[in-house]
């Protein structure tokens, strides 16, 4: 089939020792944390000792370089959450990335892995998960932009496709669920926050770049930004179009984010507003069917089987609040939001023709308090409040676009939440974190059946649904620092996520006759418990971190009766192990190495591994500044071995997802105010798919295979300019 392959599962335990491109500067190798908090960058909290022995006296000054342990990469201390495991991804990292999208740039880190259904140009619909959730990664990964929720009461996800790379200030990554304290459900795998860029305390500016590629693809980027004494004011727009891989499979992607903020010693008011537009048609998969000579991957993998299909998308985001220092070490955040997606797809399949028109609003009001004092000689870091979210959701499926709405779904969903976290530092060398979050939640969803609508097959009428539900969870963890060159870390907590409107609404098992669907699940909770070490010795950092992490009631379809259900239990366990080393001032290396099993504990399905999930991602490669900043070089290696088929939870194995690695490089650089970059991508032109879904009629084999292949090699040239 032309498929690259390595030697399997246990092909990566060669790359024990692994380095992947970074780009960040020499300075990086010295001890940093991140900034401090404030309302557009993150709720995460970190602890310094300091001077002060009263209670109320304001924040603790920062500590001696070298007593805490971390590159600008690896922040001490997890990134603010005491015990997690986090990295930063700065912006020196996104813009020198030979990666083409935001997505590609995240499947760099450790646990993270990615899946692309339509060709991944500009990275559309590609899905992202950290540790091990298969295609459920989107609701079991939250998302953040400035530290507020994204994910949507929908099953897919946030789509990173939607920000430019050009708007990103940095992205933070903490793997685990210690994060659903601060920020709700959702967060079981890891929390991914994107903080935006914004014109606070940089002189006034513009920049305009623009880019060409294969499959005519055509980018631009346009940004400024103005600041005047205590006023600022920015926005950052692009656009890309492009044929991409397969046929039918056009995309039109514009984005744009403004934000505008005045900013004093003591208070500041903001305004950001986001927009995204995106026009995509839809290839589907090259089907499968083993011992029936059918082979459309082998013998027309760039074609298509649903020439009509497309799916549209519109959104907005507007946040605005003010921030106020009560007293000094206090600060009172409110911050509210509204998010609108309107989604509209087509299906011309010969068995579901169907067209989908969905809107979704989510309102949102965040207030809450930041405590950065020393009460008796002990720093306390703490944050506490209150989280109110109302999400609106109505969907129209009909037959074609202007029949009559076969079924008619509306949907409501309100949460009130109360949360807090405290952080000591209890000796100069160790750090306690404790937090919980009480969660309650109520779900509405009615679906109005049209029997006389045009429909070639009948689906009944669900629900009605009216559900109340409390839920909490906790986090636990620890940091102890021996020295300035080691460090152990450790935590436990404990996650919740609520069934999303699609999960419920795809309640009813596919037999007949037809079942209404109750749309009735289980919440799905987990536990965790992780430990780790870091070292670091000069410019060499290392840290690795082992975790358990146990599921009840976890979310799935089920391959046998077609619908959506609460599983039995499952387990993720895992080692992830990272390093850097700047070697020089100009070579600078980086990467990471993990092993995870996701696994069934009971059931039918005790002891199989859940589908989707690589045991082994690996990511190698190195920056260089060849000429100083005229002539950068950077590379990346990302490896992932084989993995299930979706849909094949029994483990048939009739086909694998194949263990493969792909090589990106960019050449780049900058002579005053003009800069260029040439990427290429698959650089070795490797045929491979890193997803695809199998069925089995009978129970002995898959007997209907479906593939999403991806593009060979790639390339992309950009130029721009500054000023």
């Amino acid at each position: 089939m032309g498929v690259f392959s390595t030697t399997g599962r246990s092909g990566a335990a060669g790359l024990a020792v692994l380095l992947s491109s970074a780009a960040w500067d020499a300075a990086s190798a010295q001890s940093v944390t991140l900034p401090e908090i404030n309302v557009t960058d993150t709720r995460l909290t970190g602890v310094r000792r300091g001077a002060g022995t009263t209670p109320g006296e304001a924040g603790p000054a920062p500590a001696a370089p070298g007593d805490r342990i971390g590159t600008a990469n690896v922040p001490d201390n997890g990134g603010g959450i005491t015990g997690a495991s986090t990295t930063v991804i700065t912006r020196e990292n996104l813009a020198r990335a030979p990666d083409a999208t935001v997505a590609d740039i995240l499947s760099r880190e450790t646990g993270v892995q990615i899946s692309n259904l339509y060709g991944a140009v500009g990275g559309a619909a590609t899905t992202v998960d950290v540790r091990g959730f298969g295609i459920t990664g989107p609701s079991n990964t939250l998302v953040l932009i400035n530290g507020r929720r994204l994910n949507d009461w929908d099953l897919p996800g946030f789509d990173l496709s939607s920000l430019g790379k050009d708007s990103i200030e940095r992205i933070e990554v903490t793997r685990g669920n210690s994060g659903s304290v601060l920020y709700g459900d959702g967060a079981v795998g890891g929390v991914i926050n994107i903080v935006t860029r914004n014109g606070v305390g940089q002189p006034s500016g513009a920049r305009l770049e623009a880019g060409y590629g294969t499959f005519a693809t055509r980018e631009g980027n346009a940004s400024a930004n103005v600041s005047s004494g205590p006023f600022s004011a920015s926005i950052y727009a692009n656009g890309l179009d492009s044929t991409a891989y397969r046929w039918n499979n056009a995309i039109k992607q514009r984005n744009a984010v403004g934000d505008l903020r005045y900013t004093t010693d003591t208070w500041s008011v903001f305004l950001n507003i986001g927009t995204d537009d995106q026009s995509m048609r839809l290839p589907g998969p090259r089907n499968i069917i083993p011992g029936s000579g059918i082979d459309q991957y082998d013998t027309d993998r760039r074609g298509t089987s649903t020439p009509l299909d497309y799916g549209n998308k519109q959104g907005q985001r507007y946040t605005g609040g003010f921030t106020a220092m009560l007293a000094p070490g206090v600060e009172l955040i409110v911050d509210g939001g509204i998010r609108k997606k309107a989604q509209q797809a087509g299906y011309f399949s010969d068995f579901s023709q169907q067209y989908v028109d969905t809107d979704l609003t989510t309102s949102s009001l965040t207030p809450r308090f930041n405590i950065n004092q020393t009460w008796w000689g002990i720093p306390v870091k703490a944050i506490a409040g209150v989280d109110l979210y109302r999400t609106d959701y109505a969907s129209d499926r009909s037959l074609y676009f202007g029949y009559t709405p076969i079924h008619q779904y509306d949907g409501r969903q309100k949460s009130l939440a109360g949360y807090g976290m405290m952080t000591f530092g209890v000796l100069p060398t160790t750090d306690l974190s404790i937090g919980g979050r009480v969660q309650r939640t109520q779900t509405q969803l009615t679906d109005i059946y049209d029997p006389f609508a045009p429909q070639n097959m009948t689906f009944p009428e669900g629900g009605p649904l009216d559900e109340a539900q409390n839920n909490r969870s906790w986090h636990l963890g620890f940091e102890h620092r021996f020295g300035s060159h080691f460090a152990i870390f450790g935590r436990a907590a404990t996650s919740f996520r609520v069934p999303n409107v699609d999960e419920r609404i795809g309640t009813g098992p596919f037999a007949f006759p037809l079942p209404p669907p109750s749309f009735r699940l289980r919440t799905q909770t987990s536990d965790d418990i992780e430990g780790g070490v870091k070292f670091q010795f000069g410019p060499f950092f290392l840290q690795s971190s082992v975790y358990r992490m146990n599921l009840e009631n976890e979310l799935h379809l089920n391959p046998i009766t077609g619908a959506n259900t609460n599983f039995d239990p499952t387990r993720r366990t895992g080692v992830e192990t990272l390093a850097s080393w700047n070697v020089t001032d100009w070579l600078r290396l980086k990467g990471n190495l993990t092993r995870q099993e996701a696994i069934y504990r009971e059931g039918p399905f005790q002891g199989k591994f859940v589908p989707v999930v690589s045991k082994w991602t690996a990511n190698a490669g190195l920056s260089m500044d060849l000429w100083q900043k005229y002539l950068t070089f950077d590379a990346v290696m990302r490896f992932a071995s084989e993995r299930f088929l979706d849909s094949d939870e029994a483990n048939l194995g009739t086909m694998m997802i194949p263990s493969h690695a792909v090589v990106d490089i960019r050449f780049g650089g900058a002579i005053e105010n003009f800069f260029w970059s040439v990427a290429i991508q698959n650089l070795f032109d490797r045929k491979y798919f890193d997803y695809g879904n199998g069925v089995s009629f009978t129970g002995a084999t898959l007997d209907f295979i479906s593939l999403f292949p991806l593009p060979g090699r790639t390339f992309m040239a950009k130029a721009g300019v500054k000023w």
